[in-house]
C-alpha cells in the first residue's frame, strides 16, 4: 500500500504533523501485508511439499504398467499415436514401449516419442514380406503386431528385474480408445486381471461372466469355444509371468482369433486365475475403436492438375 499523495493536495489545511501521522499510519499498514504475505508464502511452500512429498511416496509404491503397442507407417500413424499419448499423459508410472513395423526406427516415431512427454522405450522389428498385411487386406485376415509384441517382451526380459521392479504388461494397440480407469484396474494385478472391451466381435461389448467374484465363462458370439475368447485389449499380465515362463512369445502359426489364448496358456493362465475388474466386468473402460483409413485420391489430382501435391516435408 503506498501513499495517495493527491488525496493530501486535496486538504491544503493539513498540517506538517498530520501529513507525517498519514506516513507512518501507511508504513505501519505496509509492514502488516508484508508480515502476512510472507507467513502465506511459508504456507503455501509447506504445502507443496506436502503434496510432493505424498505424490512421490504415492508414485514409488504403484506397480509400473508396461504397456507395448505395435505401429506401422501409415496416414494415419502419427493421428493415433497423438491421441494416445494425450490419454498417456494422465497416467502415473506408465512406460511405454512403442514397437515400429520396420527395420529401423523411423524419424517421425522417433521425433513424436521424443516430444511426447510419456516415458518411453522405441523399438523396430520387421514382419516379413510373406506374412504382412496388404494396404487392402481386412483386417481380420492375419494376426498383426506379432513380433513388435515379442521384441516387446524380449526388451523387458532383458531390461527389466521382476524381483525389484515388479509391474504389469498390457499390450494396448495405437488406435483404441482407453479410460483413465482401465490403468487404475490394472494396476494391482497379481496374475492376470480381466474386463470388458466395448465395440467388439460384432457385440456392443464382450466380456467375462463373472459369478461370486469369479469368472466362469464369457459373454462373445465368434468363436466362443476358444480357451480364452477376449480381445487383447482386455487384459493384463503380472510381469512376473514373463519371467517364469521365458519361453512365452506370440506366434504367426495360430488360427485367427487365438493370440489371446496362445499367450495365456503358455503362461500355464487357468479360468481360476483371472481377476476380474471393473466392478466385476460390469462396466466398459476401453473400446475397440478403429481408424478409418484415409482416401487421398485427390493427391493425384492435384498432381495431375497442378504438377505438384502437397509439402511431402510438412509432417502429417
Amino acid at each position: 500500500m503506498t501513499l495517495n499523495i493527491a488525496k493530501l493536495n486535496c486538504f491544503p489545511e493539513c498540517k506538517e504533523k498530520e501529513i507525517e501521522h498519514l506516513i507512518k499510519k501507511y508504513k505501519a499498514r505496509n509492514k502488516e501485508l508484508d508480515k502476512k504475505i510472507s507467513d502465506l508464502s511459508q504456507q503455501l511452500q509447506g504445502c507443496q511439499k506436502n503434496v510432493m512429498s505424498s505424490g512421490r511416496t504415492e508414485f514409488s509404491h504403484s506397480p509400473i504398467i508396461y504397456m507395448v503397442t505395435p505401429t506401422h507407417t501409415h496416414s494415419e500413424q502419427k493421428a493415433n499415436l497423438v491421441r494416445l499419448s494425450h490419454t498417456l499423459l494422465h497416467v502415473k508410472n506408465i512406460h511405454w514401449i512403442v514397437v515400429e513395423d520396420s527395420v529401423s526406427k523411423t524419424v517421425l516415431v522417433s521425433k513424436f516419442l521424443q516430444n511426447s512427454g510419456v516415458k518411453n522405450t522405441h523399438l523396430a522389428a520387421l514382419t516379413p514380406h510373406e506374412i504382412k498385411m496388404k494396404y487392402n487386406d481386412p483386417t481380420w485376415l492375419k494376426p498383426k503386431g506379432v513380433l513388435q509384441r515379442n521384441a516387446a517382451l524380449q526388451w523387458i526380459r532383458e531390461n527389466v528385474k521382476p524381483n525389484r521392479d515388479g509391474g504389469v504388461v498390457y499390450f494396448a494397440d495405437d488406435d483404441n480408445t482407453y479410460s483413465l480407469e482401465i490403468f487404475q484396474e490394472m494396476r494391482n494385478t497379481k496374475k492376470v486381471t480381466v474386463w470388458p472391451v466395448g465395440l467388439v466381435g460384432g457385440l456392443r461389448y464382450e466380456k467375462p461372466v463373472v459369478k461370486d467374484g469369479k469368472v466362469t465363462g464369457w459373454f462373445t458370439y465368434w468363436k466362443p469355444n476358444r480357451p480364452f475368447p477376449m480381445d487383447m485389449a482386455g487384459f493384463a499380465v503380472n510381469v512376473n509371468l514373463f519371467f517364469k515362463f521365458p519361453d512365452a512369445r506370440f506366434s504367426n502359426e495360430v488360427p485367427r482369433g487365438f493370440l489371446e489364448s496362445t499367450i495365456l496358456e503358455q503362461l500355464n493362465v487357468k479360468m481360476e486365475d483371472l481377476e476380474p475388474r471393473a466392478v466385476n466386468c460390469s462396466k466398459v473402460l476401453v473400446w475397440h475403436t478403429r481408424t478409418e483409413k484415409t482416401k487421398l485420391k485427390n493427391e493425384q489430382l492435384m498432381i495431375k492438375q497442378h504438377g505438384q501435391g502437397s509439402d511431402s516435408n510438412i509432417e502429417v
